[in-house]
């Protein structure tokens, strides 16, 4: 009994907290005006972390499915397992792409980082270096399997920790559901591929 009620409590505190820190930055912002839209304000209601998501996610999901087409385009002779997932892969990160950078085009924000332009995105935790991509396209059917397998492990390890640092700190709620949905299903993809990767 005590035990819900302290939650009731907490759950109430939270919200109280949230809700003023909503006014805080309503009214930080300038924005207190009631006529504005809500569009804008949902523009608005992002942090430098929602940004940094955003901008660093994108690549990497795009560098997935990247890796998803060349295992893909390999045939028949790949692991039937393998495909599937690569499969879904491309699934799940082709329509957040979208959302990633539409956001960022409703944020007023580039859909690369100045720190990041122009430079090797592989030196990004996880992310796979010409050589790695070099690897996997001309790796034969048979070996490609494991090694997409291999990269993506290392590739989705970093995805989810990139989405965990968005859960703790994003403010925009559309993005840290994203953050949350990526740690969700790509933990339990990697768990999937060390045990294929295990069988093999």
């Amino acid at each position: 009994m005590n035990t819900t009620i302290t939650r009731t409590l907490a759950a109430a505190a939270a919200l109280t907290i949230g809700l003023t820190l909503a006014g805080c930055s309503t009214n930080n912002a300038g924005s207190s005006d009631s006529s504005s839209s809500s569009s804008s304000s949902a523009a608005s209601a992002h942090n430098d972390q929602d940004v940094m998501f955003a901008q660093q996610m994108l690549p990497h999901h795009k560098q997935a499915v990247e890796m998803s087409d060349m295992l893909l385009a390999k045939g028949s002779d790949v692991d039937a397992d393998v495909v599937t997932l690569a499969k879904q892969i491309k699934a799940e990160q082709g329509p957040e792409i979208t959302s990633l950078t539409s956001w960022l085009k409703q944020w007023g924000e580039p859909t690369e980082a100045s720190s990041m332009s122009g430079m090797d995105h592989s030196s990004m935790s996880g992310m796979m270096s010409d050589s790695d991509m070099d690897a996997l396209d001309s790796a034969s059917p048979a070996d490609a399997g494991k090694l997409f397998l291999q990269q993506m492990v290392e590739h989705h390890t970093s995805a989810v920790d990139m989405a965990g640092t968005e859960v703790d700190k994003g403010k925009n709620t559309d993005a840290v559901a994203m953050a949350k949905s990526i740690v969700s299903s790509q933990t339990e993809q990697i768990n999937q591929m060390k045990d294929m990767l295990a069988s093999m």
